[in-house]
């Protein structure tokens, strides 16, 4: 919480734009259950992958590591330092680590998997995912796409994806900021900004695309509660929202359960701003900010 303030702040500090890794923002469609910088966040900064994409749409974060690639090395053709701000840690490592490549996947594994999670939901993937789970693994076991993955991997070929991570070298620096607030803090944030989603519009926006809600793009939080309440009329409205603000507490904790692990993130208070652009002015050397390579 508290990313897009900081992130307009460092760039306008900085004269530089701004570079999504949220993987929920990337669709033009899903503005309000995503959080996606209003219009006037965006006019006061150059955003890239901010909206880029539609629902109906392939993408995964192979293809975003090849197309943030491209758009970062011809940005730091004008700038010394960019800012990359989100949330999904998948799409920040496909940036800074790169992602290996996996063999090919047996179709038929993977159809089995989609089979039997259409047949007896995601206990059936998080049950085949504790099965070859490795010490030290996580992923979001929420997420029936990333189990899918996961699983699929693991049928096909007979190791854990971790068997075929291979950390890239990248010719630009990077500098990682962490954001962290006391719990109470957090989850009253959290809480605010559902009720706030809710009071904008996000029951219209997802009515609008509930006849697509089985698409990838769409299983996520905010969306995934509110068809749940249009499916099934005997579900109450304001269950629904609680279960979205749980949901997103829960994602929340997994992602600084994921971030913690990273011991090259520098954390700080999402108020310290000041002390935020000290301390990467510190880092990179004030340098009038011409075109060289490090990256945040």
């Amino acid at each position: 919480m508290g990313k897009t303030s900081l992130s307009l702040f460092l760039a306008e500090k900085f004269n530089t734009e701004i570079l999504s890794c949220d993987s929920r923002q990337f669709y033009k469609e899903l503005k309000i259950g995503t959080s996606m910088p209003t219009m006037k966040d965006l006019s006061r900064i150059p955003h890239h992958f901010i909206g880029h994409l539609s629902i109906h749409q392939v993408y995964n974060a192979k293809l975003f590591e090849i197309d943030s690639l491209k758009k970062i090395s011809k940005l730091f053709t004008k700038y010394s330092i960019l800012i990359m701000v989100g949330g999904s840690g998948l799409y920040e490592k496909a940036v800074t680590e790169g992602l290996s490549e996996f063999p090919e996947i047996n179709s038929d594994i993977r159809n089995h998997l989609i089979y039997h999670f259409k047949k007896k939901g995601i206990s059936f993937l998080q049950k085949e995912f504790l099965k070859f789970k490795k010490s030290g693994e996580s992923i979001d076991i929420s997420n029936p796409i990333r189990l899918i993955r996961y699983l699929e991997i693991v049928q096909s070929t007979g190791k854990n994806p971790s068997f075929f991570y291979k950390k890239k070298k990248r010719n630009f620096v990077i500098l990682k900021i962490g954001l962290i607030m006391p719990r109470y803090d957090l989850y009253s944030r959290i809480n605010n900004r559902v009720d706030n989603m809710i009071k904008i519009g996000l029951l219209d926006e997802a009515k609008l695309y509930y006849h697509y809600r089985d698409l990838n793009s769409l299983q996520t939080i905010g969306y995934k509660e509110i068809f749940e309440f249009f499916y099934d009329k005997k579900n109450d409205l304001n269950e629904s929202i609680e279960k979205i603000k749980k949901n997103t507490r829960k994602y929340a904790k997994r992602q600084l359960t994921w971030y913690k692990k990273d011991t090259s993130i520098i954390w700080f208070d999402p108020k310290e701003k000041d002390k935020i652009f000290n301390f990467i002015l510190k880092i990179v050397g004030n340098t009038g900010f011409e075109p060289v390579t490090p990256c945040l």
